[in-house]
């Protein structure tokens, strides 16, 4: 039966009906996590055998997006009886740790005001021993601190300081023992060591880029989050051994080289990525795939001796746990279980325990219960496959979502590209990120929508990924365009009713696109895009400067590739009407770029509407501004591409 459209209009706010529900963590019988219960994110705790979610904090404040805290966005304390959360203020990323009581309360700053205007980001806690590690940037000079305090007096010690990062990336489980990575570009990066009496770090694998020569290309390493063995070896994610990532070992005192680590039990195929890795217990760990956008997560063992791990349980990737992404992973040891936050690209987030029952095997039981409210489940695009071969012969990743054939919609359906942020990023069939709500809504409306994830973006080895250093705006650009001959040949659209929409670098790549190929496009919306590449590195946090200055290009060294690369050059030839929109708190790109956007192209007759979200950042994350937000661009399409 056909859904009458003529009849009835869908609301967005049926799809963000379904609550967002985040960062579980079990203590014991207990469940604690971030949820937008109230319409902003907050922190709730239940009861693992069911009950009603209870506030920890008040109603006035809001928690922000934990994918872009890079650090913890709570961590539960029990042997102090209190919650330490993180929290800024409307989304401008001054992080400050907080602590309230395990049952909820008033935040109370842990250093009081001694890191007020600073981002300060947990990075690893030891809820047994009140020991926690804290990267600080101070936003004034570019220096990245590393801290160790202890969180019952809030003492702390400091493990070292660089312009570029510094971050903790392995730790013994006494915490006398650190590893710190700094990280030059994504995928280049040194490691040093810190040990309790023993001074500064020093030096432990990898050329530091003082020692380099001019334009001497490093070895990329890869380096992700690692733990300390208990034979004094190093465990990490590397690229040295496997494009895609994989396992690496070495020795802390004798760290010349660093060994593969052979990975047998592997269930899954397709393109991706080893992800991440999280040890439990013991020699028990976790490896975390991203397999085509989506979440593969195994439990094994790892023999440092033989260097192998031998996976013994899948957790992710079959079964209720499939064909989506897994937000968030976390092991309570009291009870061998995992909390587990996961959604597909029709499904909105659901809290699931993982547990052992009768059999031994680990299987998951869901929690909650949440359901987009009053549109059926046929009705949401579950998205299809729609890689392509780019200019130059290079495998495009991308998904197509398609108004569900129930709708009732005749012809060719408009197109619009949805871009995603980064660029070293990727769009992934995730509920609990922005981009999938609005990419259903645009579909109920009748527009088709291609989510390309074109070179540079994370999701498929460190080379696809390294292609857009300092190169924005050019093969990236080209990807894009040359996607529209692939589309073409789809019957079933219509690509002279094309839009184009993105956050971020996405919001970057609308305003290149629009500006250098303005024959391409009916309408775009740019969300918090640089428009003038001087400008938003001038803008730039001083530590965000010194890697945005190696990645996308220096100022001085490269002005004549920002000049070319930065919308700015082309906007003149803007072609079609453009909806932008901004967050007044947002560090990363303030709200200035975009009023200078604005003042440009409507100081040149352009079509241009300007939308501000007094209380939000580099997101919109509450639910008031949800809906206008999302209602304003469906609505702006709709209006151009009359689907």
């Amino acid at each position: 039966m056909l859904y009458n459209r003529h009849m009835k209009s869908f609301q967005i706010e049926s799809l963000l009906s379904a609550r967002l529900f985040l960062s579980p963590k079990r203590i014991g019988g207990r469940l604690y996590f971030i949820s937008d219960l109230s319409g902003r994110l907050s922190l709730y705790a239940m009861d693992c055998s069911g009950s009603v979610p209870e506030p920890l904090l008040p109603p006035n404040i809001a928690l922000q997006n934990p994918h872009l805290i890079g650090g913890h966005a709570f961590d539960v304390l029990p042997n102090l009886g209190k919650i330490m959360v993180s929290l800024d203020q409307n989304g401008d990323e001054n992080y400050q740790p907080m602590l309230i009581p395990i049952d909820g309360g008033i935040p109370e700053p842990l250093f009081g005001n001694k890191y007020a205007n600073q981002q300060v980001r947990c990075v690893k806690s030891d809820p047994e021993r009140n020991l926690a590690l804290f990267s600080i940037d101070p936003r004034t000079e570019p220096v990245s601190i590393a801290i160790r305090t202890d969180l019952a007096t809030a003492q702390s010690v400091e493990l070292g300081r660089s312009r570029y990062g510094n971050w903790p990336m392995a730790v013994n489980p006494e915490m006398s023992t650190v590893v710190l990575g700094d990280m030059y570009t994504f995928g280049d990066q040194v490691l040093y060591l810190w040990q309790e009496g023993q001074g500064e770090r020093q030096l432990l694998y990898g050329e530091p880029i003082e020692q380099r020569l001019e334009g001497e290309v490093s070895l990329l390493t890869g380096f992700g989050g690692g733990t300390i063995t208990p034979n004094n070896g190093l465990l990490l994610t590397t690229a040295l051994h496997d494009d895609q990532y994989g396992l690496g070992y070495l020795k802390l005192d004798d760290p010349g080289v660093v060994a593969p680590v052979q990975i047998r039990g592997i269930a899954h195929s397709g393109v991706g990525e080893l992800q991440s890795f999280d040890h439990l217990i013991s020699d028990r760990y976790t490896l975390t795939y991203n397999i085509d956008g989506c979440s593969w997560v195994y439990q094994g063992l790892f023999d440092e001796a033989a260097l192998t791990f031998t996976i013994t349980d899948t957790l992710c990737g079959t079964g209720t746990l499939r064909n989506g992404v897994l937000e968030h992973l976390d092991y309570d040891k009291t009870t061998d279980s995992f909390a587990a936050s996961f959604s597909t690209a029709t499904t909105p987030a659901q809290l699931y325990l993982i547990e052992r029952g009768a059999e031994p095997k680990m299987t998951p039981r869901a929690i909650t219960r949440e359901r987009v409210l009053g549109i059926p489940q046929q009705l949401l695009a579950p998205g299809e496959d729609a890689s392509y071969s780019s200019h130059d012969g290079l495998r495009m990743s991308a998904r197509l979502y398609r108004p569900a054939a129930g709708l009732g919609f005749d012809g060719p359906r408009p197109v619009v590209f949805y871009i995603h942020g980064g660029p070293q990023s990727q769009e992934r069939p995730d509920f609990t990120w922005f981009s999938m709500p609005l990419i259903q809504f645009l579909t109920l409306n009748g527009m088709a929508v291609f989510v390309p994830n074109v070179r540079g973006s994370s999701g498929y080895g460190i080379g696809y990924m390294k292609r857009v250093d300092l190169d924005w705006g050019g093969q990236d650009r080209l990807d894009h365009v040359a996607a529209f001959e692939h589309l073409r040949q789809d019957a079933l659209l219509d690509l002279d009713r094309a839009a184009v929409v993105g956050r971020s670098y996405g919001g970057y790549m609308t305003l290149t696109l629009a500006g250098r190929h303005p024959d391409l496009w009916s309408a775009a919306c740019d969300m918090f895009g640089p428009f003038n590449l001087f400008t938003f590195l001038e803008r730039l946090p001083p530590t965000w400067r010194t890697y945005f200055e190696k990645a996308m290009g220096h100022p001085e060294k490269d002005r004549a590739l920002l000049i070319e690369r930065s919308p700015n050059t082309y906007l003149h030839q803007l072609a079609c009407p453009m909806l932008v929109i901004q967050g007044a708190n947002d560090p990363r790109v303030v709200e200035a770029e975009s009023s200078d956007l604005v003042a440009d192209l409507r100081g040149q007759g352009k079509e241009i509407d300007y939308l501000v979200f007094d209380n939000e950042g580099h997101d919109v994350i509450k639910f008031e501004n949800k809906v206008t937000c999302y209602n304003r661009i469906v609505d702006f399409f709709k209006a151009n591409l009359k689907p």
